[in-house]
């Protein structure tokens, strides 16, 4: 039997981390439970000190998921400690991980600590954690900066305090893959008791490289990664657990281990995650980009046609691709329509929650001809949306544009109870809409993005808006979605607007 590579998801923590990608308490669940169908092993879900927010999100995770482990970062502080702790008292299996930085650089400007304090801060929080729960993990932060004596110091020390994994974080991605391989494998032979302790990596992505050192330390012994769906993250991004987890299952003859997810759940997951972060994928993303089983080479499809193997080297299927076409449509009744969200493991809490989400299908249908899957998952997103902290609700939406004449639009908004009317003009009928919102609401808020997407092919595609917006230096975005391109923007503005309403102070740690 090979080993096994646990794999340890951080889309909810240091995913969350990317500007304008946090999430509520509810997404986080509802990504939380997809990645327990996926059978992730390891869930880290937030950093409880950071804010009540952010506490009370851990601990509905830790309570809602019951097969995979649910881990809580904490720095070596006490607090941080003992709120982790807290916050995961309902988990069904719990993992605190803390760390401490131990680079010189970070050690003189950040910490203002001498390495001998390095050392015993690691020891007593390793420690203190293990008052909470056996499974604690430890990562030195800019291990990859770090010098190697030093780093061997710190990871015997904390192994002899009781951390059962021991995490090297390439914090800022200055690594190249040979040299990440290598110190990790220097690590395993140089650490008396490393034995005893299971070695991961968190790598980030600044050098295009977060994947590639990855493979290169499970090449040399490290059997956990760190990852995260999409490759979110922190700047440039993590590294993607859908790349980590199909190199390890498409190469057994390079790769000694071996990982237990269920791979057909990742493109689900991938589209849940950009739903709700409002992170589109790249269309030429490895595995859970648009193109990344399309040809259209000539050359290349006739040889997939002649044997599939000639240009592809997994199946799409394998990944959670679907070939079902079943056309979904106005005449679709109620059951062809949970049949198929069951398919697509898109599940309600109530009959009612259902039945809402098929009045908007029905609504849908009546706009365009076929609903094909991305317009029930935009669908289905766009009810969860709306469900939550919707003060402001868009009531009625009148916009003129013509030829030589400026754009004007109407607006009438639902706010808290009443209905409030505001006009404006723009450049253009979506910047009209904009203005005529922000005549009513006057939020003081910034747009610093604006995206559209086709959610499917065609003239009657429904459009996908993100937008990103910024107040005070708190950045959300909103989401909308419509067949009237102008309307989906109208909504996904409003759906911002609801997020940044009550802000809420956040710390976010890097490792």
């Amino acid at each position: 039997m090979s080993d096994k590579l646990i794999i340890f998801d951080t889309t909810l923590r240091d995913g969350e981390q990317s500007p304008g990608a946090s999430m509520t308490r509810d997404e986080k669940v509802r990504i939380a439970k997809a990645l327990e169908r996926m059978r992730v092993d390891v869930i880290e879900a937030g950093f409880p000190v950071a804010s009540p927010g952010d506490f009370e999100a851990v601990q509905a995770v830790a309570n809602a998921v019951k097969d995979s482990r649910v881990c809580g970062l904490a720095r070596a502080l006490d607090k941080d400690i003992d709120r982790a702790g807290e916050a995961l008292r309902g988990a069904n299996a719990a993992r605190i991980h803390t760390f401490i930085a131990t680079s010189p650089i970070h050690m003189k400007m950040k910490l203002r600590m001498e390495p001998d304090q390095v050392v015993e801060q690691a020891v007593k929080a390793v420690k203190r954690a293990r008052q909470y729960t056996d499974d604690v993990e430890f990562s030195p932060e800019d291990a990859g900066r770090s010098e190697i004596d030093f780093l061997c110091r710190v990871i015997e020390a904390v192994i002899d305090a009781g951390a059962r994994t021991v995490n090297i974080p390439d914090t800022v991605g200055y690594n190249l893959p040979h040299q990440f391989g290598a110190l990790i494998r220097t690590l395993l032979e140089r650490v008396p008791n490393a034995g005893k302790a299971v070695f991961s990596v968190h790598c980030h992505n600044d050098l295009g490289l977060a994947v590639a050192n990855s493979l290169s330390a499970v090449l040399n012994g490290a059997r956990q990664v760190e990852c995260t769906i999409n490759g979110l993250g922190e700047r440039a991004g993590n590294a993607a657990l859908e790349e980590i987890v199909m190199a390890v299952r498409t190469r057994p003859d390079i790769f000694t281990c071996h990982v237990d997810l269920d791979a057909t759940q990742i493109v689900p997951c991938s589209r849940l995650v950009s739903g709700i972060t409002g992170f589109a994928v790249q269309p030429n993303k490895a595995i859970v980009g648009a193109n990344a089983f399309a040809h259209e080479s000539g050359i290349h499809q006739d040889g997939v046609l002649k044997s599939r193997e000639t240009y592809e080297i997994m199946r799409a299927q394998d990944v959670g691709w679907t070939a079902n076409r079943m056309v979904l449509g106005k005449h679709s009744g109620r059951n062809a329509f949970r049949t198929r969200l069951q398919e697509l493991d898109i599940s309600f809490d109530s009959e009612e929650e259902l039945n809402a989400a098929f009045a908007r299908f029905k609504d849908l249908a009546d706009k365009k001809h076929e609903i094909y899957d991305e317009d029930l998952q935009a669908l289905v997103t766009e009810a969860n949306l709306a469900a939550e902290n919707e003060h402001i609700k868009l009531v009625y939406s009148k916009v003129c544009s013509e030829t030589g004449e400026m754009p004007n639009a109407v607006v009438t908004l639902w706010i808290n109870g009443a209905e409030k009317q505001g006009a404006a003009q723009g450049d253009g009928p979506v910047d009209a809409v904009f203005k005529a919102i922000e005549s009513i609401v006057n939020s003081g808020t910034q747009l610093t993005l604006y995206s559209v997407n086709n959610i499917t092919s065609g003239t009657d595609s429904q459009g996908e808006v993100t937008v990103r917006m910024e107040k005070g230096g708190r950045i959300v975005n909103g989401q909308g979605a419509d067949t009237d391109i102008v309307i989906a923007s109208a909504k996904a503005y409003i759906n911002a607007l609801n997020k940044i309403i009550t802000p809420a102070e956040r710390a976010h740690p890097q490792l």
